[in-house]
């Protein structure tokens, strides 16, 4: 038994073990802080010992005073507040349940059993009243409805504010190269159709975002739920995909739907599907097929109506040659493939993008936006961004957070051999051969690569890549052309 000196009735203890039985759901409780607040020594002795076995901060004050000093030092989730103080009331602490900035759930206890307390109670804005003498378990069970209450009130925040920011958000379709106007127009025709799209592209090239804008104009009522086929353990992959019976395997202590239900009446989105095992891909390919599923420990299959968008940095094509991804699958898939362009192949996209990262990343990081200069928006054009648009979003928010550019990084791929210019062309020959010449020495000193090469010639890629294509020789090039 607990035992603590307090006045006779005050609060009848239980045993301690009646916690772990009481409160299934601690996960909750070890984030949170509690502010336990009354002038019996006893009661806040009591509280302080049983919740700050399970709580992660628990602090006790015997007036207003004393735990508006400690308020104003630490935030609290939960404050468990006596009516009656010495001086003024708990209801009257109006610092703490105005605070529009620092909201903490308040449950009030009193041993006078008022109505009017408890209707001011609920208009300060009461989460719980609780009458004086009380059972710890009446005590434990008002904590754990209001801290669910919280936990459900910060998901739906974070739920809407998800919601808010996708339909919101500017056009990710960021570009007005001919390689990007081609891949709206074609967005705009299949995005209403249910057929199954396979993007492919570099990692970077914004695959997700593609998937997202099939979704956002397909009209589809459901949800869009994406899905890293490569970040999930291959034994665990068939039961989050298609779900699973109570008792399927060790661990199910009950059934759950998996990421097709979810999906049902919208999209989903399997990124890296290159990675799939074999076995799993046999599953999928017969889910597609049947427009139904079968949870894992299951002998009933369930319809799905779910639309298929599959995505990878692979090319799927050479994976079945290898024997690596299912033929029939592929064909199942491939139904219309989107190939993103790398950044460096429309390197017009990228002054538009680095100003679009600039005002999204400078607002979200309460700093301000970097002003970009010609030059400076020329070297961005030049580099060669491996990373794609990835990398070019990380290098501008480095940018924000230094305050300046950080050229040095941009010139980190410098070209092998310098080629001297102007030198042993015959005097005779036209200044556009002069100049093809020239051009095709660099290119070949910097290994074919278009990149290093424009740099060191102090022109644009895509001016560069203009050149070639009407002297015909792009084609030509058969390494190093990044």
């Amino acid at each position: 038994m607990l035992h603590f000196k307090c006045l006779p009735g005050a609060f009848r203890p239980l045993e301690s073990s009646f916690i772990m039985t009481a409160m299934p759901d601690l996960h909750l409780c070890r984030s949170a802080s509690v502010l336990v607040v009354d002038d019996e020594p006893g009661m806040r002795q009591f509280l302080e010992k049983a919740l700050g076995k399970h709580f992660g901060l628990v602090e006790a004050a015997g007036s207003i005073e004393q735990a508006e000093a400690l308020r104003q030092r630490c935030h609290f989730d939960l404050m468990i507040l006596d009516v009656k103080l010495p001086g003024r009331s708990g209801i009257e602490w109006h610092e703490a349940l105005q605070d529009p900035n620092r909201h903490s759930d308040v449950i009030f206890m009193t041993a006078y059993a008022e109505l009017d307390t408890a209707i001011q109670a609920l208009r300060v804005g009461a989460a719980d009243f609780i009458l004086k003498p009380f059972r710890l378990e009446q005590m434990m069970n008002a904590v754990m409805r209001v801290l669910k209450r919280r936990q459900l009130a910060r998901e739906n925040f974070l739920l809407k504010r998800e919601v808010r920011q996708f339909l919101e958000a500017d056009n990710p379709m960021i570009g007005s190269s001919p390689s990007m106007q081609q891949l709206e127009g074609v967005l705009q025709r299949v995005a209403p159709t249910p057929s199954a799209v396979l993007i492919e592209g570099e990692s970077g090239t914004g695959k997700d975002l593609v998937a997202r804008a099939l979704h956002q104009k397909s009209g589809r009522q459901g949800p869009y739920v994406p899905v890293n086929c490569g970040a999930i353990a291959p034994d665990l992959l068939e039961a989050e995909l298609f779900g699973h019976t109570r008792g399927a395997f060790t661990g199910a202590n009950k059934a759950r739907d998996g990421l097709f239900s979810y999906a049902s009446g919208g999209t989903l989105f399997l990124d890296e599907i290159g990675e799939l095992p074999l076995a799993m891909q046999a599953k999928l390919l017969r889910a597609l097929e049947e427009k139904a599923i079968r949870p894992v420990g299951s002998e009933q299959e369930v319809k799905v109506d779910v639309r298929i968008l599959a995505a990878t940095n692979r090319k799927l094509d050479e994976e079945v040659k290898a024997g690596r991804f299912r033929e029939d699958l592929y064909f199942r898939l491939n139904v219309l493939t989107l190939t993103l362009p790398p950044l460096r192949e429309r390197s017009e996209d990228i002054p538009q993008l680095a100003h679009y990262f600039s005002r999204k990343l400078s607002q979200e990081l309460g700093l301000e936006a970097i002003p970009f200069s010609h030059d400076d928006l020329k070297a961005m054009e030049n580099y060669s961004w491996s990373g794609n648009i990835r990398e070019l979003k990380n290098f501008i928010e480095r940018c924000i957070l230094l305050g300046r550019l950080p050229l040095e990084d941009l010139n980190k791929e410098q070209p092998a051999t310098a080629v001297q210019a102007g030198s042993g062309y015959p005097s005779c020959w036209p200044l556009d051969e002069v100049e093809k010449t020239h051009i095709l020495k660099v290119l070949e000193a910097c290994d074919n690569n278009k990149s290093a090469a424009a740099r060191q010639l102090g022109i644009a890629r895509k001016t560069l890549d203009r050149k070639l294509a009407t002297w015909d020789v792009a084609n030509s090039l058969s390494t190093g052309a990044q």
